[in-house]
């Protein structure tokens, strides 16, 4: 069957905040650092010559700083809010330290014993952010002119939707790593998607 549509998936560039381990969620609205600029430029003119229909980013402006050159060629643009990072709760705007961790790691045990409605203390359950998700793709998927499609967002949301988008439990999330700019393209074919390239990071280097 004939692709409908390919999805450029990308993590946003780096933060003051990824290099000092400070963890940033939906309620941290960060700016790019000097390296996470160099990033978003180094994308741009590796996919610059990709006639991308539509690009959809979060809300929060580390994903708009990052595909800002496309933007700015005017390729329409729309924010949508499922796109948002994991709440961090009560862990958000803190140092990664080791009690910030061991509560992470706990709720992340859970959610790989299948608990999915555990919640981050003061946050989002990965039930949360793949129900706002799923209202953010079929969004996505009904526009049928929008054949080749840019979206921004985040490392967690990112490993979430990679688990809806291939069919695989949440439990394995982790199964999808990302770095800041890594890029996850996947084709649909309106049944399903099939990944095309795997946390490719390519651009960034050549």
């Amino acid at each position: 069957m004939e692709d409908l549509k390919t999805f450029y998936i990308i993590r946003h560039g780096e933060t003051d905040y990824n290099r000092m381990g400070i963890v940033q969620g939906r309620g941290v609205d960060t700016d790019l650092n000097e390296t996470g600029r160099m990033q978003a430029q180094r994308f741009y003119e590796a996919y610059s010559d990709v006639a991308f229909d539509k690009i959809y980013t979060s809300k929060l402006k580390r994903t708009h700083q990052t595909v800002q050159l496309f933007i700015d060629r005017g390729i329409a643009w729309e924010q949508l809010p499922g796109l948002d990072e994991l709440d961090w709760g009560n862990n958000e705007g803190q140092d990664a330290g080791s009690d910030t961790m061991k509560e992470f790691y706990n709720v992340a045990e859970q959610w790989a014993r299948g608990a999915y409605e555990v919640a981050i203390p003061g946050g989002e359950s990965a039930l949360d952010v793949a129900a706002r998700q799923e209202e953010a793709l079929q969004h996505m998927l009904s526009r049928e002119n929008e054949k080749t499609v840019l979206v921004c967002m985040h490392g967690r949301a990112m490993r979430i939707l990679m688990c809806r988008l291939t069919g695989s439990e949440l439990s394995e999330m982790d199964r999808f790593p990302h770095q800041n700019l890594s890029l996850y393209k996947l084709s649909f074919d309106g049944q399903g998607f099939e990944v095309l390239d795997f946390n490719d990071l390519a651009h960034l280097y050549e």
